[in-house]
């Protein structure tokens, strides 16, 4: 009789330590979820990069687009256009 109490004592307490222990089953969906929240971190900066390295050869090789760039986000201006200002 005595045998049996401690096989159920020693048996809930190895289940408590896999349940609830380093390691266990409660880290282990801890960790999964916080892989899972990296993983797509991951894919969005690689996504960015993807984007950034298209920007990058767009920048190095293609001129009618530096010059849109100079254009919109400089305020450029090639010689003959005509320019209107507004008074505000």
């Amino acid at each position: 009789m005595k045998l049996g109490r401690y096989l159920i004592v020693l048996v809930s307490l190895i289940g408590a330590m896999i349940t609830f222990g380093d390691r266990g089953l409660i880290d282990n969906y801890r960790l999964n979820g916080k892989l899972m929240a990296l993983k797509k971190i991951n894919h969005e900066i690689t996504l960015e990069n993807i984007a950034l390295k298209k920007n990058i050869l767009l920048l190095r090789d293609d001129l009618p687009y530096i010059e849109m760039i100079a254009r919109s986000g400089l305020g450029m201006v090639k010689k003959g256009d005509m320019v209107y200002r507004s008074v505000q």
